[in-house]
């Protein structure tokens, strides 16, 4: 007999495990659990919190031994080492092939069981939605984060669905996006594998994301109503808290949401989020400051969170190593910036840029950004990554400073603003930008 928790309420419920099931899925609150060459970095770390006393939810973590057999079960192999073929159109091919096999292809007989028990187990035999998440063996790592580069599946309710959200997880290691992230840090996607998270879904009345440590020494929180998916994925202006290493809330900032949230060739306007009031309360500002000090004790390291709120209080849902710019940023010496209209929103924390100012309303204009540009946009999405080997600067009206792209502007060291109203309506495209991405101002001039 296993004991796992499946309701994060920290209660224990039996079921009958087969040896299979040891061997696959690996229970969180187990000593495997923090293996991270076996079930990836965010499942690692993730057990190490809890097992540290800190608010997890429970559940399963996937080894990565299930994805390898996985691919040896279709056939996979050898076009997963043609993916990085010199000919470029068979790399394509190979690429494409392993990415619809993996999420076309029956899961293998011998887990199928063992993972349906462990989904079993955590929705109360299909009485409570669950999620599934990606811990690849390549992600969360410091300077690697892989931010919104891989999948997960919130609010499954069926078995089906959740062997879907499995197989879809599994075939995220061979998408586009995080194939050039890989090329970009000279990753093979052959050399590595995909374990994943099986969870009960945590009702969240609040979510957001955190910073122990900003790059100005203090902490921050975001937060916004539900789930945190929007935060992390830049659909949102989150509410933000920003923090002394003490505790002590320096400044809180209410949020903006949209009437719509979506690419499009007309203007959106924003409604202040101050009219449904803050998401936390000063105690629960405070015990999430503590639990990221705790956090960034387990790990030894500045980490970012991730965390939601249900009625039984904070959980802690991810973190990762914290990747931080201490190299000081350069301002220009042109004092005409200081005269300049401003606008504010939420850093990620990285240096000053300046460059022309190319507003893009929708992902379809993206193509028109030149070497030097400023992308000024609505979205903040992990997708708009790729931009930022060619970009001096990004600003956005929406997203916040623990969103997906927020990490990867870090990571990159690209000057970068999220969460500025009205940025795509009152910065003239191909005016001159200057982006601070410690303080969260963007100033503008007309062209000269």
């Amino acid at each position: 007999m296993v004991e796992v928790g499946a309701d994060g309420s920290g209660h224990r419920q039996q079921y009958q495990c087969e040896p299979a099931l040891r061997h696959f899925v690996i229970p969180l609150h187990s000593p495997e659990a923090v293996e991270a060459d076996r079930v990836g970095p965010k499942g690692a770390n993730l057990a190490a919190l809890g097992r540290a006393g800190l608010p997890i939810p429970d559940g399963f973590c996937v080894a990565a031994e299930v994805y390898r057999l996985q691919l040896r079960t279709l056939e996979l192999e050898h076009a997963a080492r043609a993916v990085f073929s010199s000919d470029d159109a068979i790399a394509r091919r190979a690429a494409l092939q392993v990415r619809m096999r993996l999420m076309e292809g029956p899961v293998a007989p011998e887990v199928q069981e063992p993972l349906l028990a462990a989904w079993r187990s955590v929705t109360r035999n299909g009485a409570a939605p669950g999620v599934v998440r990606s811990s690849a063996l390549v992600e969360d790592r410091y300077g690697s984060s892989f931010a919104g580069q891989f999948e997960s599946y919130l609010g499954l309710e069926g078995e089906a669905d959740f062997l879907t959200a499995v197989r879809a997880c599994w075939a995220a290691l061979w998408a586009p996006r995080a194939l050039r992230y890989m090329a970009s840090h000279g990753a093979d996607p052959a050399d590595t594998a995909m374990a994943l998270l099986i969870q009960p879904l945590v009702a969240a009345r609040a979510a957001g994301g955190g910073l122990s440590k900003t790059a100005e020494g203090g902490m921050l929180i975001n937060a916004t109503p539900g789930l945190g998916a929007a935060i992390a994925q830049g659909e949102v202006a989150p509410d933000r808290y920003a923090l002394g290493r003490d505790g002590t809330v320096h400044e809180s900032q209410a949020g903006i949401t949209y009437h719509q949230a979506h690419c499009a060739h007309r203007p959106i306007r924003p409604r202040p989020s101050s009219e449904r009031g803050p998401c936390l309360e000063a105690e629960q500002v405070w015990e999430l400051g503590q639990l990221m000090l705790e956090a960034e004790r387990v790990m030894g390291m500045p980490v970012e969170i991730e965390w939601a709120l249900d009625d039984r209080g904070i959980k802690l849902l991810q973190a990762r190593p914290l990747h931080l710019d201490d190299k000081p940023s350069s301002q220009p010496a042109d004092p005409n910036w200081l005269r300049q209209p401003r606008l504010r929103g939420q850093p990620a924390g990285v240096g000053w840029g300046t460059g022309r100012a190319r507003v893009v309303n929708c992902e379809c204009e993206i193509s028109t950004l030149a070497p030097g540009d400023v992308l000024v946009t609505k979205m903040a999405g992990p997708a708009l990554g790729r931009v930022f080997s060619i970009v001096a600067g990004v600003v956005s009206e929406l997203g916040g400073s623990t969103s997906h792209l927020a990490s990867l502007a870090r990571e990159r060291c690209v000057p970068t603003v999220l969460g500025v109203p009205g940025a795509t309506l009152q910065i003239p495209n191909g005016s001159q930008v200057a982006v601070d991405g410690v303080t969260g101002i963007v100033r503008w001039m007309a062209n000269r």
